[in-house]
């Protein structure tokens, strides 16, 4: 068993867990049942860890029809990205917009499933080298080494990964040196990964006290969000942008965004509505409107669920 919360065959997130140790060791029933609905346990496998407000580049997913993941370097990707509209797949439910057709053919073709698997490597193998540069920094080994996860309004995805900020854990914050950015900022800033920034999951929304507070109306929305973390994030992206680096390499940009990728392969559309950051309105973009937006960091996705809220709010739905 290698997943302590996964995605069950029939859809299901599920979990494996056992009674909860006390003093070392497994503790009774008596011990674990702390009243009449609650049970203390230890889960059974480990956890996946999502990061939150960015996006990697996918390495491997799985293919319309398939159950499996493959990678991104499968000649079936290929296939499948050189022409993700032909009417060899299953047809999109509900239909793509034509505009957003348009807009996706000028980034798919040859080349595009490799591009994305490059752009995945380098993505993986830049998050392992700072889990493995922070270990030497703390002196410790792989098996002394521990997270710091740090968790926003939404803890765990449809997938049963958590969904958190991580950073490495040090008990004090300026030894052996100043504790650096999370995870998710690192390599943010090395223009490694892409931005996708959630409500209400990110700063200043996550520090909220209840989710209709983050629904922060027009009005005072601007003032709200010119927060440091979210400053530096989108700074961070433009400035890799503007160095050429990452997925803006000038030699090999990055062609599909990582959720582009997804939901060709799933054949569903997008279906977040977003907030244009750099612009000073009160206008909620359609879902299949991304790309208006051309500059990631300038997107803020709001899930459907909770359009409602900001209707209520006084922001107005572009239709």
């Amino acid at each position: 068993m290698s997943k302590a919360i996964e995605k069950s065959e029939y859809g299901l997130t599920v979990g494996h867990a056992a009674l909860g140790f006390r003093g070392g060791a497994a503790g009774s029933v008596k011990q674990q049942v702390h009243d009449g609905d609650t049970i203390n346990v230890r889960a059974l496998g480990n956890f996946g860890v999502r990061l939150l407000g960015v996006d990697a580049p996918e390495i491997s997913f799985t293919l319309p029809g398939e159950n499996k993941f493959i990678g991104l370097s499968n000649t079936k990707w290929e296939i499948f990205l050189s022409d993700p509209f032909s009417q060899d797949f299953p047809p999109f439910d509900p239909p793509l917009d034509q505009g957003l057709i348009d807009y996706l053919k000028t980034r798919i073709g040859a080349g595009a499933a490799m591009n994305q698997y490059q752009h995945a490597a380098a993505a993986e193998d830049a998050l392992e080298e700072e889990v493995l540069k922070d270990i030497e920094v703390l002196g410790q080994n792989e098996d002394d080494f521990q997270f710091f996860l740090v968790f926003a309004f939404d803890i765990m995805d449809r997938y049963g990964r958590l969904l958190c900020f991580i950073n490495r854990l040090q008990s004090d914050p300026d030894k052996p040196e100043p504790r650096p950015y999370s995870y998710n900022q690192r390599l943010l800033q090395k223009g490694i990964i892409n931005p996708y920034f959630i409500w209400p999951n990110i700063d200043p929304f996550r520090t909220e006290k209840s989710i209709t507070d983050a629904a922060f109306p027009p009005d005072i929305f601007r003032d709200r969000i010119n927060v440091k973390t979210l400053k530096l994030a989108r700074q961070w992206v433009q400035e890799a942008r503007e160095s050429k680096i990452g997925i803006f390499d000038e030699s090999n940009p990055q062609r599909l965004e990582p959720f582009e990728v997804r939901f060709l392969a799933q054949r569903r559309p997008p279906n977040r509505w977003i907030i244009d950051l750099s612009k000073n309105d009160d206008i909620l973009i359609k879902p299949q409107e991304y790309y208006t937006i051309p500059n990631a960091e300038d997107r803020l996705y709001i899930p459907p669920e909770y359009i409602p809220l900001f209707a209520g709010s006084g922001w107005k739905l572009h239709l």
